[in-house]
């Protein structure tokens, strides 16, 4: 089994692409992108797009697609982080403004799906759904308050509805279901085959990447880097998990770890008596969950948190993985898909993903300093990082439309508390999770402690 570099996906398709050469000296643009993930690639695209004119760079301390978007589960999700009630505050309409931001995530899956026809990107994008399932019965409890939840907030059961156990298992057989929820607006997609399609594209549309380039400082109209300063109009931050490295952000983005496994290609008979033809994504109702898809070269991929968080803000560019989080993913998939007991599990790899302190993704430009950023994706990024593309690209061009006035544009989050107070409370709080789980597991009920968990790490 292989573990660490860049994971399988980048693997998968031969590695990455040969590098490109790193910024030279001072430049000056009209737009400077600070990280060539998703966020950066596709504000670049859409910015472009709209205005062919703009000088627009994109700054990478790695390679393309090095963080979370070459690294994460491959769910092009219509859903995002955070409880409603947040992205509410502050807002004159409050359910229709949530519902509108809702419904444009939807659209945005759509959206992604539009742009790979158009420009022939193979990204194996399939929009099978969603498949939510429940293992016990406080999972099922709390997966139907989730889809009753969704119906007071707008949504209709073309949105979110339950299913039987019936329903279920003419989809997909996990052992020890339940029941389960399903929704339609989340896609498949090999991560690491979008990220390079989108990043030969905005190229081909005059964009300029630079690698091995780090950002050391991001101020007012510039960004600065070892061969000098970037002065532009527009600064993007598009660092996500990484943005702690950014003087004066330590403390705005957590970076969380996530660990995935792949296994070896399961053989016909495996895939008879799991079902799975429809190609939805899959994740429990556990409070510390887990996501799988199953892939275009008919393997499983399977992740979720391991060592959720390091001291300082740290990250591991190398995404070693503990081999204690490897078999606790093993086991897991054993425990859903008896039918994959024995398939070996070829590569282990891991990544970090911002976290806000509230939870909530955030979009935001200031035409005085000509700051502009987006992220807090919690892990839901490949998607939202798209409408965060779009929003930045009217908010820059100064253009109001229904996009910029979104309950996710100009949102603060609060700051996360210094050290050792924030690498104590998330450790806290997810050894009280996974006690939580042990819990509902032996006793078939929701756990009052998680919910004391959810209020106090401002989840709920």
């Amino acid at each position: 089994m292989r573990t660490g570099e860049l994971g399988y996906w980048w693997r998968s398709i031969g590695g990455q692409p040969p590098p490109r050469p790193p910024l030279a000296g001072p430049a000056h643009a009209d737009v400077v992108i600070v990280g060539a993930g998703y966020t950066g690639l596709w504000t670049a695209y859409y910015l472009k797009r709209a205005q062919p004119s703009l000088e627009i760079v994109v700054l990478e301390r790695e390679r393309a697609g090095f963080g979370a978007s070459g690294r994460n589960g491959g769910w092009v999700s219509g859903f995002f982080s955070g409880p409603a009630r947040v992205y509410e505050r502050g807002t004159r309409t409050l359910g229709a403004s949530f519902v509108e931001l809702q419904r444009t995530m939807f659209d945005t899956v759509d959206e992604i799906a539009a742009v790979l026809r158009e420009h022939q990107i193979d990204a194996g994008f399939v929009k099978g759904g969603r498949l939510t399932v429940a293992l016990n019965g406080a999972q099922l409890r709390r997966l139907r308050e989730a889809v009753a939840h969704s119906r007071a907030q707008g949504l209709d059961d073309q949105d979110l509805r339950e299913l039987t156990r019936g329903e279920l298992d003419s989809r997909l057989r996990v052992a020890g279901a339940l029941g389960a929820s399903f929704s339609p607006h989340v896609a498949r997609v090999h991560p690491a085959k979008l990220l390079a399609g989108l990043a030969d594209t905005v190229e081909r549309l005059g964009v300029r990447i630079y690698e091995s380039t780090p950002v050391h400082a991001i101020r007012p109209h510039e960004a600065l880097t070892p061969a000098g300063g970037v002065r532009a109009s527009w600064v993007v931050r598009a660092t996500e998990g990484y943005t702690a490295d950014l003087p004066g952000l330590r403390r705005t983005l957590v970076p969380m770890n996530s660990s995935m496994i792949i296994t070896e290609p399961l053989a016909a008979e495996a895939w008879e008596q799991i079902g799975w033809d429809g190609r939805e994504v899959l994740d429990d109702g556990a409070h510390v969950y887990v996501y799988l898809q199953r892939t275009e070269d008919g393997r499983i991929a399977i992740g979720g948190r391991g060592v959720p968080y390091r001291f300082g803000s740290r990250t591991d560019g190398r995404g070693a993985t503990a081999v204690a989080t490897i078999e606790s993913l093993r086991a897991k998939l054993r425990e859903m898909f008896p039918g994959a007991a024995d398939v070996r599990i070829e590569h282990a790899w891991s990544g970090v993903l911002g976290v806000p302190r509230d939870w909530c993704v955030s979009v935001d430009a200031d035409p005085q300093s000509g700051l502009a950023w987006a992220g807090g994706y919690v892990g839901e990024g490949v998607a939202a990082a798209n409408l965060a593309g779009r929003t930045l690209r009217d908010l820059i061009l100064g253009e109001s439309s229904a996009l910029t006035t979104l309950p996710w544009v100009g949102r603060a989050p609060g700051r996360w508390p210094p050290e050792p107070l924030r690498w104590s409370a998330i450790r806290v709080v997810y050894s009280l999770y996974r006690l939580a789980d042990r819990v509902e597991q032996r006793t078939q009920r929701p756990s009052a402690l998680a919910r004391l968990v959810d209020a106090a790490s401002g989840r709920e």
